[in-house]
C-alpha cells in the first residue's frame, strides 16, 4: 500500500484518467463518474474540481477562487485543501 499523499500549495491535482467530470442532463447537475460510482457535486465542489487540470497548483486554484468569489483566501484555502484531501483519499483525485 502506498503512502498517503497530502495536499500542499504546490500540489497540482488532477482527475485520474478513469474518472470524468461531466454534466448530467438528467440530474441537471455536475457529477464525477468513476467505475461503478457517481458523485453528485454541489456548485462549490464543481468550481474546485474543474480547476484540477494537473497544471494548476492548489495555491493558484485558491487565488482564483478567492478572486472569483471575493472571499478571504484563508477561508477558501482551508475549504479547498479539505475537499481535495478528501477526494484524493477516496481515489477520485491524484495529487
Amino acid at each position: 500500500m502506498s503512502a498517503r499523499q497530502l495536499v500542499a500549495d504546490a500540489t497540482r491535482p488532477r482527475l485520474p484518467k478513469h474518472i470524468k467530470l461531466r454534466f448530467d442532463e438528467t440530474r441537471a447537475q455536475w457529477i464525477v463518474l468513476a467505475p461503478e460510482r457517481v458523485l453528485v457535486l454541489d456548485e462549490t465542489s464543481h468550481e474546485v474540481l474543474k480547476r484540477c487540470d494537473g497544471a494548476t497548483s492548489v495555491a493558484a486554484i485558491v487565488a482564483d477562487l478567492a478572486t472569483a468569489f471575493d472571499a478571504p483566501r484563508e477561508v477558501i484555502g482551508a475549504d479547498v485543501a479539505a475537499l481535495l484531501q478528501d477526494m484524493a483519499d477516496k481515489g477520485y483525485l491524484q495529487l
